[in-house]
């Protein structure tokens, strides 16, 4: 058994306001006993206007933010998932002036050991105060999927969007992925028909726990995002939830039990198509 949590958080425009908020939820979910924290997108830099320069002063493990989540790890002596914080990519492997939206895996030493960079970017169109996202304007799209071993579980990284996309999380399944991790800025609009619902199945459909860290700033007047921060068995159960505002979900995972329903109903075995992407 092991005790995980979902820190969900209200980040505004500056920087030190965020990461205040973050280290008094990482704090809060430490007392509980969590040994795995998972924070939501854009924890540092919600609200934060200037991407590109961000990205540039966060190039590197000397960044802000990345500098933060190490601190944060090893005082507490947890693993921690960074969210997303935007990293500059260079232009020798492949980047352009857009950012990575990257997702650092830090252990208890506060050594970075995984970095996922998301793969889907959100550019629609939703009936909100904003009411248009243009992510790729900003941000590169990644390409590599993430599975992580800890000694906690295999993580198996994705962030928001994501989530819309279940080939992924069958290939991170089918990477030996135990705990599927979607740190997120879900919006108001989309969240609250779609959040909980898209978290369970591919929770179910994977046989997986899924940890779920949003924003929850539900009348937010430029950007409301759902909340709604929620930890998922293999079987499809709400072990914890909360609704909006900032605050911490934790849940005792037990990967005997997840081992068992595998062995029972064995679905990545049974599995007689896969996705084949073809070219027009």
């Amino acid at each position: 058994m092991s005790r995980i949590a979902a820190v969900q958080m209200t980040s505004g425009g500056s920087l030190d306001s965020n990461l205040q908020q973050a280290a008094a939820l990482i704090a809060q979910a430490v007392e509980q006993g969590s040994e795995l924290l998972v924070l939501p997108e854009y924890f540092a830099y919600h609200g934060c206007r200037d991407i590109a320069e961000i990205a540039r002063n966060e190039r590197d493990a000397s960044g802000p933010a990345r500098q933060f989540l190490a601190r944060m790890a090893r005082q507490h002596s947890v693993w921690l998932v960074g969210g997303t914080i935007p990293v500059a990519v260079d232009a020798e492997t492949g980047g352009d002036n857009r950012a990575a939206a990257s997702c650092f895996v830090v252990n208890p030493q506060g050594e970075e050991v995984a970095c996922y960079q998301k793969i889907h970017l959100f550019d629609v169109d939703v009936n909100d105060a904003r009411g248009s996202y243009r992510e790729s304007d900003d941000y590169c799209h990644g390409s590599e999927p993430v599975v992580v071993d800890t000694p906690l579980g295999k993580l198996g990284l994705t962030v928001c969007y994501d989530l819309r996309f279940p080939e992924l999380y069958r290939h991170l399944a089918a990477g030996g992925a135990e705990i599927l991790l979607v740190p997120s800025a879900f919006t108001s609009a989309t969240g609250e028909s779609h959040w909980e619902l898209l978290l369970r199945a591919r929770a179910v459909e994977n046989l997986c726990y899924v940890v779920g860290a949003n924003m929850g700033d539900r009348y937010h007047e430029k950007r409301p995002t759902w909340g709604g921060s929620a930890i998922i068995d293999p079987w499809g159960v709400v072990l914890s939830d909360m609704a909006e505002g900032p605050g911490v979900v934790s849940a005792d995972i037990n990967l005997n039990y997840l081992r068992k329903l595998r062995q029972k109903m064995p679905v990545h075995e049974h599995r007689r198509f896969s996705v084949v992407k073809t070219s027009d």
